[in-house]
């Protein structure tokens, strides 16, 4: 049956009709919904992990006993999963095991952009890219008979663009693939030097077998145009903008399978043209790899490092033509985004900016503090960076004791916590504010270790991050809960826990205003004639308000009646 599927739905479809059992992951943009689409499926147990590391072990720890296996992350993720990554390719697997990374070009929701194909030459894993949701479907069913017979992991790369663009998938039936026995085989599982230099002879005889699979496999594959003098080796979803702007003018070399690559079916085909060009997202790989090989070819002396590919941008590097498309001449005004109507998070950072503290902030919805009017973050580096950076931070200006760390409830889980025993175990005076809104909000409202769920909405006993905090060492009396919506209360521990000589953390705890079981008072109001327009209400950054003919005004369509900017009115003009 063909169905339209996002390329995220797809690998999940893919997941399911391959016979896969156990499916852990972390939830990341551009990666989430494959889990989410995974967990749909009854036969698939489907769980999210507190993080990508302990999602790969898990998954690697269900191959090895014998079921098929996936892991599914986003670019960043793939660093934090690093450590287990480079092992499984000594281990190998029993049953078999695919490794989701979705890359981010033009950074639509990260930190950075990277090419997650680095990794699969770093830690000698396949690696696929496809370039539809057809594709996705059909690698990752394929990628699972690949891994057995290999013995190998095989890492699936998408990307923003494939992960979320739509096309047609043919779905099959689920294939039942009955666990595999377990063999107990300390010399191939257990990874000491003794047993792992051996490993290492296998994997590199793998990585050899690999690459002559390459040269034949059903990923790679040469569309051939005749009289064409154009040849283009590409992958993912450059191949699709590719053959709209050149179309039957050139031949293509699509990878499929990109790591390893196949040197003579490379070779061979950059023979038969006069000229080749490497088409590629992000990092030169594939061309660095031709031109080892002694291919001329042109690639990034054309193409940017920087930013996703499209078939404009391609148009006018590549043809030195404008490319034909819709246009609005009208110009569009930027909107950048901002901390939704009602969310929890932003009284905490308008007092941040009011008491003028350096704040080290970490990765969710709430790093949108750090904009203005609000501005109340100084760093953003990684997933629980905030609590480690701001104990080296104290450590060189403790004497200041004007500084707090800010991270979310899931990303404490992720990956706070092994900083904030850093703190106590090492005797740091620093405050960690925990904004716990009750769900993993950036990414679109997964569960986590404290909301009380599972993936699959099986009620849990949810983790209390106080009781985290007072098992890592923080002195009981030091240990706050606040409503960051009452700015007067939360405004007094702040300044209390910042004068005191030990650690401390303070959790800011009221869902976020998005989840569905969250009641809503009516929307506020403004008297026109009390308000004298001095636009304090201006400084928490709230959507809903603007400033007409000198007076604020409130949208009602959007005000969700939290009450923070009446407590910003001095003159009661809010109601």
């Amino acid at each position: 049956m063909k169905k339209i599927m996002l390329g995220n739905e797809a690998v999940a479809r893919g997941l399911y009709e391959a016979g896969v059992r156990l499916v852990s992951s972390y939830p990341g943009t551009p990666s989430t919904e494959i889990t989410e689409a995974a967990a749909k499926y009854d036969e698939i147990y489907a769980e999210w992990a507190p993080n990508e590391k302990v999602a790969l072990e898990t998954a690697l720890g269900a191959a090895i006993g014998g079921g098929r296996s996936f892991c599914g992350m986003k670019h960043v993720g793939l660093n934090v999963a690093a450590d287990p990554l480079f092992i499984t390719a000594y281990t190998g697997v029993n049953a078999g095991m695919v490794i989701g990374v979705a890359d981010d070009p033009g950074m639509h929701s990260s930190q950075n952009e990277q090419d997650s194909r680095h990794y699969a030459e770093a830690a000698k894993l396949p690696m696929l890219e496809p370039s539809d949701s057809g594709e996705c479907c059909e690698f990752t069913k394929l990628a699972y008979e690949y891994s057995e017979q290999f013995d190998t992991p095989f890492i699936l790369r998408l990307n923003t663009r494939v992960s979320h663009s739509q096309s047609i998938v043919d779905t099959g039936e689920r294939v039942e693939i009955p666990v595999k026995p377990y063999e107990k085989d300390p010399s191939k599982h257990v990874m000491m030097p003794g047993n792992a230099r051996p490993r290492h002879i296998v994997v590199e005889k793998r990585l050899a077998d690999l690459a002559k699979f390459a040269e034949n496999c059903p990923f790679n594959r040469v569309i051939k145009n005749d009289g064409a003098k154009l040849g283009i080796i590409t992958a993912g979803p450059s191949y699709n903008y590719a053959l709209e702007v050149f179309g039957d003018s050139a031949s293509y070399l699509k990878l499929g399978m990109v790591y390893p690559l196949p040197a003579k079916l490379i070779r061979d085909f950059a023979a038969e043209y006069e000229r080749v060009i490497v088409i590629e997202e992000l990092d030169p790989v594939i061309e660095n790899f031709c031109r080892a090989e002694g291919i001329k070819c042109d690639g990034k002396n054309l193409l940017p490092l920087c930013d996703e590919f499209s078939q404009e941008l391609l148009a006018k590097l590549l043809c030195d033509r404008e490319p034909e498309c819709y246009t609005i001449d009208d110009p569009i005004p930027p909107r950048p985004p901002v901390l939704c109507p009602g969310c929890p998070h932003r009284g905490i950072f308008y007092l941040f900016n009011k008491l003028k503290l350096y704040v080290s902030g970490d990765i969710g919805c709430y790093t949108l503090g750090a904009s203005k009017p609000l501005g109340g973050m100084d760093t953003t580096f990684c997933m629980g960076a905030s609590v480690s950076a701001l104990h080296g931070f104290n450590k060189i200006r403790h004497e200041e004791n004007k500084s707090v760390a800010v991270i979310g409830d899931s990303t404490f889980m992720h990956s706070g916590i092994t900083g904030l025993v850093n703190i106590t175990y090492n005797k740091g005076i620093s405050t960690v504010v925990v904004v716990d809104n009750s769900i993993t909000g950036m990414t679109g409202h997964q569960q986590n270790p404290c909301t009380g769920f599972t993936l699959k909405g099986e009620p849990v006993k949810g983790i209390l991050i106080e009781n985290i905090a007072r098992a890592a060492g923080v002195p009981e009396e030091h240990i706050r809960i606040t409503d960051p919506n009452d700015l007067a209360e939360t405004e007094k521990v702040l300044k209390e826990e910042l004068a005191a000589d030990c650690p401390s953390v303070i959790i800011c705890r009221r869902p976020c205003a998005l989840l569905k079981y969250v009641k809503h008072n009516p929307p506020l109001k403004v008297d026109a004639d009390k308000c004298i327009g001095c636009k304090a209400c201006m400084k928490i950054g709230c959507p809903c308000i603007s400033v007409t003919n000198g007076k604020a005004s409130i949208d009602a369509t959007l005000c969700n009646g939290c009450g923070l900017c009446t407590q910003m009115c001095k003159k009661d003009a809010i109601g």
